[in-house]
C-alpha cells in the first residue's frame, strides 16, 4: 500500500546517492533545516527546503499531511544481515557462553545452530509466521524499513523452502511494513545427516537446492569458517550460485582469519559480513573490489569478542554497512539503538558515518541503493522521523529508541506519542 504524503515542518539528515558511499566520504551527510518533504504514490517527489518546493506540485494531489514539529527525518534504517525465520530460542546457551563455553564448544555438542536447525524442522509454517511477525513489529518501532532475511535453520530442501517462503509471505503480505530481501542460506552448518562429509552435502545444495530457490532467493550466502565451511567448499558453492544467478554474500571471518574477506573480493560478492578477524590484505582488496563490509556490533558484544575494525576499512576507502545479526544464538537482539551506540563508542565511528552504514551502505548491501536508502527525488519513501531535531541524540541517548514515526512506502506504519517538545 502506497500513499501520497507532506511531511511539513521537518528538518532532514541523510546520505545521498544511489550506490555505496565509500571510505570518508561516509561522514558527508546532506542536512536541510527548514524542509518539507513531497510524497507521491510512495516515492519521494521533493525533499528539501520548503520555500523551494514548486507550489504547483502541492496541490497535484490529495495527500495525508504529517507535521513533523521541527524534528529530524533520517531514511529507514537498513537491517541488512538477520536470521528472522527460526523455531525455537536458545536461552540456556547464552547462560553456558556466559560460564565460559565457547561458541564453537557449544555447536560441537549439539547446540548452537543444529539445535535450532531441529526446532524449525519441527515448527509449523503459522508458528514460524506469527514468530516472524512479532520481530518485524520490533523492528518498526525502531524505524527499520527494509530487513535482510536468511534461510539456514532447515539444511534440507522442504525446511530451507518453508523458510524461504515465508519470507516472500512477509514481503507479499496486505500492508506489509518494511521491504523484506531474501537470502539463501543452507551453508549455515553441516547437518547432523552429513557430519564429516561436508563436500557431499555442498554438491547436494548445488545440485538439489540452488535449482529450486531461485526464484525465491535474490542472495545465495554461506558460513565460511574453519571446521564449517571452508574456503575451497565455500568457493565452489557460491561460483555455482553465481552460475545460476544469485547475488553472493558470505559469512566470513568472524571466528579465525580464514581469507574469507580475500575470497570475497576474488568472487565479487555484494558484502561480506561478519569480519571481527579479517586481514588486512581482505580488507584491502575488499576495497579494491567494492564489497560492502558489513559489520555486527551485536554479534561481538554479546559473544565477548573484539569489534570489527572499521576505521581500517573507513580509512582503506572501503563501504561499511552495519546491521544487527538477529538471531536466536550468537545474538538475540535486533536493537538499532544499541548498534549504534556500539558502533560510534566501541568502533570509533561517527554518528555521520554510522548513519550512512545503517541506511544507504546497508541498501546497497542488499542490491538496492538505486530505490532507498536515502531521503532524496525518486527514491521510495522510506523514512524514520525521530523523536529529536538533532542526530547526536542516536548515539547520545544509548541504547536507547529516538524513533516517533517510520513511514514505508509513504504509509507511516509506526507512531509513538512523543516524549516532549525540545
Amino acid at each position: 500500500m502506497k500513499q501520497n504524503r507532506i511531511i511539513k515542518n521537518v528538518k532532514i539528515a541523510t546520505p545521498l546517492g544511489h550506490s555505496a558511499v565509500k571510505g570518508e566520504a561516509m561522514g558527508k551527510i546532506h542536512y536541510v533545516d527548514d524542509a518539507v518533504i513531497v510524497i507521491i504514490d510512495g516515492i519521494i517527489e521533493y525533499a528539501g527546503a520548503e520555500k523551494d518546493c514548486p507550489a504547483d506540485l502541492l496541490a497535484l494531489h490529495a495527500y495525508e499531511y504529517t507535521d513533523a514539529g521541527r524534528r529530524l527525518a533520517v531514511p529507514g534504517f537498513v537491517d541488512s544481515h538477520t536470521h528472522l525465520i527460526f523455531g525455537g530460542f536458545r536461552p540456556d546457551e547464552f547462560s553456558w557462553r556466559l560460564k565460559g563455553d565457547s561458541y564453537m564448544s557449544i555447536m560441537e555438542r549439539g547446540g548452537g545452530i543444529q539445535s535450532t536447525v531441529n526446532s524449525t524442522r519441527n515448527a509449523s509454517a503459522e508458528e514460524i509466521s506469527d514468530k516472524t511477525r512479532w520481530l518485524v513489529d520490533r523492528m518498526v518501532e525502531m524505524g527499520v524499513t527494509t530487513v535482510e532475511a536468511k534461510s539456514g535453520y532447515g539444511l534440507d530442501v522442504a525446511t530451507e523452502r518453508m523458510q524461504l517462503e515465508a519470507i516472500r509471505n512477509l514481503q507479499q503480505s496486505a500492508g506489509a511494513p518494511l521491504n523484506v530481501v531474501a537470502t539463501f542460506l543452507g551453508a549455515h552448518a553441516i547437518p547432523t545427516e552429513y557430519k564429516g562429509r561436508t563436500s557431499e552435502y555442498v554438491d547436494h545444495i548445488i545440485e538439489e537446492m540452488l535449482p529450486q530457490f531461485k526464484d525465491l532467493a535474490k542472495f545465495c550466502d554461506v558460513f565460511c569458517e574453519k571446521n564449517v565451511f571452508e574456503l575451497e567448499d565455500s568457493r565452489r558453492l557460491l561460483s555455482a550460485a553465481r552460475d545460476m544467478g544469485y547475488d553472493l554474500k558470505l559469512h566470513a571471518d568472524e571466528i579465525v582469519t580464514l581469507g574469507g574477506g580475500e575470497l570475497a573480493a576474488e568472487l565479487k560478492a555484494v558484502s561480506a559480513d561478519h569480519l571481527l578477524h579479517v586481514s588486512d590484505e581482505g580488507i584491502r582488496r575488499m576495497a579494491e573490489e567494492g564489497v560492502v563490509a558489513t559489520l555486527l556490533p551485536l554479534t561481538a558484544f554479546a559473544l565477548k569478542e573484539p569489534f570489527a575494525p572499521a576505521r581500517k576499512f573507513i580509512e582503506a576507502g572501503a563501504a561499511v554497512a552495519l546491521a544487527t545479526d538477529l538471531n536466536p544464538g550468537s545474538c538475540f537482539s535486533g536493537s538499532i539503538p544499541l548498534t549504534i551506540a556500539l558502533a560510534c563508542i566501541h568502533m570509533n565511528m561517527t554518528i555521520e558515518e554510522t548513519l550512512t552504514a545503517l541506511t544507504l551502505n546497508g541498501a546497497a548491501a542488499v542490491g538496492m541503493a538505486d530505490s532507498i536508502g536515502s531521503i532524496e527525488k525518486g527514491k521510495q519513501a522510506d523514512i524514520a522521523i525521530l523523536e529529536f531535531d538533532n542526530l547526536n541524540y542516536l548515539p547520545y541517548y544509548v541504547g536507547m529508541n529516538c524513533v516517533k514515526t517510520t513511514i514505508h512506502n509513504g504509509r507511516i506504519v509506526y507512531d509513538a506519542k512523543p516524549i516532549g517538545n525540545y
